[in-house]
């Protein structure tokens, strides 16, 4: 009898163990760490312009009304469908029900109206506006369903109500979102420890959460190319989705315990010019530095060869885009030229860069190609919070080199003095407006290469190269985009094998 029971007991010990061994192995399999180099300075996508907020909490934590895949195709999220007016002016969209923000909070239409109102109030600070300034007004039918009245036809609308910047939040959390984000998707914010990691975790319940197979997801923040290689290298990231040093991918390459995607994105890189200040107001000047710009060195010493040159601003991908990289051939003499009928004299011209390998990789090579041509650069490296504050709000700057990663961002240009590129164009914003109304795709894909000519024409920045996505993942893990179509990477979708 005793025998019996001592091998019931060591039964059941093995039983145990096997149970906690598997359990263990489950936990560590729904457990993943992502590389990203930029941390941001807030976690609300609603009042700070900082890609890597979309890139981490949009429709993971945040969601929106439409979202998008990665074909670029426009999803239900919070609206489950909608209805578009016959004159394409109203659109009624049916909200998802028995939704919960992560406070607990029920989620309904005063929600929205809140979210849309605080976006197009006067002394809002959405980074994004103009994707509510066609709005007219916002109203609730019932609490399940809500209407929205353009001034004007909007051909991007449902698109951009995907942003993360139409994320709809409550009045409750809306303060404290730049801090501790509350929102309805499928992820929980559990934790940000500040110049190191961000940590999500599973929301049970989210209303489809069984699709989710991740418990936990760590965003870890490294900007420096070689201690991004050495974390991948160690295994201490399972994946590197926006990997900052292009040179190394050949080492990954021929590693069996990885795999490598390059995928394009959204993001065109410039030479930011500031329009507004002397001597960038000067056509002649611009053109000039266009001239002395010389893409392909720039390709091949900050990405070794890894991106494709732009001579616009519109992705080489696009159905839309002309290839303009001809019309400011490098040429040091036609640069000469222009500099000296601009009849100036230029003095030290600084460029302040934001900490990424691409900027301040392509800086020193555009410092050693502007100085073929007689101009002195002074570059200076700043870290994200100085650029966002010092470049972008305060237009405090002559030149820099930034991505902009957002999609059908030709409006950029259309925003005006009081944007950081300084460029106010009254015929280019008409143009642009022309683009919005028009619903007819052809008719709207000659209008965008019209747009694309014009600002090349004007010079308004140097058009350096598209950013590619480079991927880097340890094998079995699925699920990432291998392009960029928007901000976002959606998690719900990731699984490791």
């Amino acid at each position: 009898m005793l025998k019996i029971l001592h091998k019931s007991i060591r039964l059941c010990v093995i039983a145990s163990l096997a149970l906690a061994i598997s359990l263990s192995q489950l936990s560590a399999s729904s457990k993943i760490a992502i590389g990203m180099q930029q941390e941001p300075t807030s976690l609300d996508p609603t009042a700070d312009a900082t890609a890597s907020i979309d890139g981490m909490l949009s429709h993971n934590v945040y969601e929106s009304l439409t979202t998008v895949n990665e074909s670029g195709e426009v999803l239900p999220a919070l609206a489950t469908d909608w209805q578009v007016s016959a004159d394409g002016l109203e659109y009624t969209f049916n909200l998802r029900q028995n939704v919960k923000f992560h406070d607990g909070s029920a989620f309904d239409s005063e929600d929205v109206l809140f979210s849309f109102q605080r976006a197009m109030a006067e002394d809002s600070v959405n980074p994004t506006k103009k994707i509510f300034k066609p709005i007219e007004n916002v109203f609730a039918p019932s609490s399940h369903s809500v209407v929205i009245k353009l001034k004007k036809k909007d051909a991007f609308f449902l698109f951009n109500m995907a942003k993360g910047d139409a994320s709809i939040v409550a009045l409750e959390s809306s303060t404290s979102n730049n801090e501790k984000p509350v929102g309805t998707g499928p992820f929980i914010f559990e934790d940000w420890k500040r110049g190191d990691r961000l940590i999500l975790a599973k929301n049970a319940e989210w209303y489809d959460a069984q699709s989710v197979s991740l418990e936990k997801v760590e965003f870890r923040f490294i900007s420096d190319a070689a201690a991004a290689t050495a974390a991948m290298l160690a295994e201490e990231l399972d994946a590197f989705p926006g990997f900052p040093a292009p040179e190394l991918l050949e080492q990954f390459e021929a590693d069996p315990r990885f795999k490598v995607t390059i995928g394009s994105t959204e993001g065109e890189v410039i030479l930011a010019f500031n329009n507004k200040k002397p001597p960038f107001d000067n056509l002649n000047v611009r053109r000039a530095l266009s001239h002395a710009i010389n893409r392909d060195e720039i390709i091949d010493g900050a990405m070794y060869g890894r991106a494709v040159p732009i001579g616009s601003f519109y992705p080489p991908h696009g159905a839309a885009y002309v290839d303009l990289t001809d019309v400011y051939k490098y040429d040091l003499e036609k640069s000469k030229e222009l500099l000296k009928t601009s009849d100036l004299e230029i003095d030290e011209l600084s460029l302040r860069v934001p900490p990424f390998p691409y900027a301040t990789r392509s800086a020193e090579i555009v410092q050693a190609q502007f100085s073929k041509v007689g101009i002195d650069v002074k570059v200076e490296n700043v870290e994200w919070g100085f650029w966002i504050d010092e470049v972008y709000k305060k237009k405090n700057y002559d030149m820099t080199i930034i991505a902009h990663t957002s999609p059908n961002d030709l409006g950029n240009f259309a925003r005006g003095p009081k944007y950081f590129y300084g460029f106010d164009d009254e015929a280019y914003n008409d143009l642009y407006a022309k683009i919005v109304g028009e619903t007819d795709p052809e008719k709207r894909r000659e209008l965008i290469e019209q747009a694309q000519r014009y600002l090349t024409d004007k010079a308004v920045h140097g058009f350096l190269f598209q950013l590619p996505k480079l991927g880097i993942f340890k094998n079995g893990i699925d699920g990432f985009w291998k392009s960029a179509p928007v901000l976002y990477q959606p998690l719900r979708g990731i699984s490791i094998n």
